[in-house]
């Protein structure tokens, strides 16, 4: 099989643990021929198990606050030393809303949490980007993902203020995309999976039998973590380089269904 990242090297944001996408995606660009470099937060990496991960890639681990200018900067600096030159993808698997942590009602929501969701989860995107922009740390055809889900475009009740976080996330996935394109030929996009049983994904109200729901309507069904790795492979690989600023639906076509008579027997 042809190893379709043979030669590149990128960054992987947001592998906690073997259900992570971000941890899959990992997987996938070593068997891919890819040298990866893990990052995540330094309270996600002590509840994680990114080192074994690490272990198993034979990557380096560099932690990093994404929402942290400095840690960024730093982060890019080192990331560029390993790979010996400019980057060639990134990924973007952050998210973390307090208030669907703490309980809190969307109609009464504490507006201090909501700052930090918006920052954490979708704001950390825009300083990663700019950071690395402004170091010019992505070769020319580069690819940078972030993960998203279809609750930007849609109410999902329980799904609280991380609905406005995705929203704007892809809306900096456009704009972004649109200045990089101009610039360097680096393209931006975000994938909207299916729900996946993550760690984050089962952290909502209902989730499980949200999940199941999902897997019904779509007439794929529900798109596994492990299958949202491979699009992210081919996104990151030369085969996509005239995709960008998109935002690609990875839910075995749940985003296009009305109503499908498998759920009428729920």
């Amino acid at each position: 099989m042809t190893k379709l990242l043979e030669g590149k090297t990128g960054i992987i944001f947001g592998a906690l643990d073997e259900n992570s996408i971000a941890w899959k995606v990992a997987e996938k660009c070593i068997e891919n021929g890819a040298k990866i470099i893990l990052t995540n937060a330094p309270v996600a990496m002590r509840m994680g198990a990114i080192n074994q991960l690490a272990e198993k890639c034979g990557a380096e681990v560099i932690g990093a606050d994404a929402t942290s200018i400095e840690d960024l900067t730093n982060l890019l600096n080192r990331s560029m030393e390993i790979a010996g030159g400019k980057l060639d993808f990134i990924l973007h698997s952050i998210g973390m809303s307090l208030n669907v942590r703490k309980k809190k009602e969307y109609t009464d929501i504490n507006y201090e949490w909501m700052l930090k969701t918006f920052d954490i989860s979708a704001i950390s995107f825009h300083k990663l980007m700019q950071t690395a922009m402004k170091m010019d740390a992505m070769k020319e055809w580069g690819s940078i993902l972030a993960l998203t889900y279809i609750a930007a475009q849609r109410t999902f009740p329980d799904y609280s203020e991380m609905a406005e976080s995705k929203a704007l996330l892809e809306s900096f996935g456009r704009s972004f995309g649109y200045h990089w394109a101009k610039k360097a030929n680096v393209r931006v996009n975000t994938i909207s999976q299916s729900p996946t049983m993550t760690t984050a994904g089962t952290g909502v109200k209902g989730f499980t039998e949200f999940f199941n729901y999902a897997d019904k309507m779509s007439p794929l069904g529900n798109a596994s973590a492990e299958a949202c790795a491979d699009y992210c492979i081919t996104m990151f690989s030369d085969l996509t380089r005239m995709v960008t600023m998109q935002n690609l639906y990875h839910d075995g076509g749940f985003s296009s269904m009305g109503m499908a008579p498998e759920v009428l027997d729920l």
